[in-house]
This record gives structure tokens, C-alpha cells and sequence, in this order.
């Protein structure tokens, strides 16, 4: 189970990305494709063109962490795209739902009751 701490984003290029690239070809491709701070704390994942290999860049404790994941049959389903900004930000929830195989795009979400907005009134006086 992927635990990630609700204060950190998680933020997937939808682009493939040249798998030979490491800590510092990533760090650019954060800056200059998602237009993002690399050393935010915030989880980067980029995935190749085949989608069977993921890279997920992130701020350690003292420097720059990589996770590389290699899937031996079959391939990552990600969200598309919504818009022209190069960036999906999937929830913690979705991103362990993709790595367990998951094809986001194939699930229904059910109507789930949320309490209206109250409107504060504003003190008499």
C-alpha cells in the first residue's frame, strides 16, 4: 500500500520520457515540462513510451530520491491529459490503483453525498 502524506501532490507527465535519464535529466524535465519545483517534496512520475516502466522523482531526506519500476507483462493505464498544461495530478488513491493494474479511465465513480456550503452571515452591528 502506497502511503503518501495528503500535503504532498503527486504530478505524472503524461509524455513518454527517455528512461535512460536520471536524477538530473529528471530534475530538468520537472522544471521545464510540468513547470514545478523539484525539490518541493512532491512525488514526479514519468513513464516510457510502452508504458511498462515508471521513474518517480522526489526529495529525500538529504537530496534527490528515484524509484524505477519495470512491469515484466502488460502496462501502466494513466489519465488523460485535460488540458494543455503537460501535467495530471492523480491522487494517492489513483496512483496505487494504476500501479496495482488498474485502468482508471474504465472506473465509475458513484454518487457520494457532500453537505452543502453554508453561507456565514456576517455579525450584526
Amino acid at each position: 500500500m502506497l502511503t503518501v502524506p495528503s500535503a504532498v501532490k503527486l504530478w505524472y507527465c503524461p509524455t513518454p520520457t527517455d528512461m535512460r535519464l536520471g536524477l538530473d535529466g529528471l530534475f530538468c524535465l520537472v522544471k521545464s515540462r510540468l513547470k514545478a519545483d523539484p525539490m518541493s517534496g512532491h512525488l514526479f512520475i514519468f513513464r516510457n513510451r510502452s508504458a511498462d516502466r515508471l521513474k518517480v522523482l522526489y526529495r529525500g531526506g538529504h537530496g534527490l530520491c528515484l524509484w524505477y519500476t519495470r512491469l515484466e507483462a502488460g502496462s501502466y493505464h494513466f489519465p488523460e491529459a485535460k488540458d494543455d498544461s503537460g501535467a495530471v495530478e492523480p491522487s494517492a488513491g489513483a496512483f496505487q490503483m494504476v500501479l496495482d493494474g488498474i485502468d482508471l479511465s474504465r472506473v465509475k465513480r458513484f454518487k457520494r453525498f457532500s453537505a452543502p456550503a453554508q453561507e456565514i452571515a456576517p455579525p450584526a452591528g
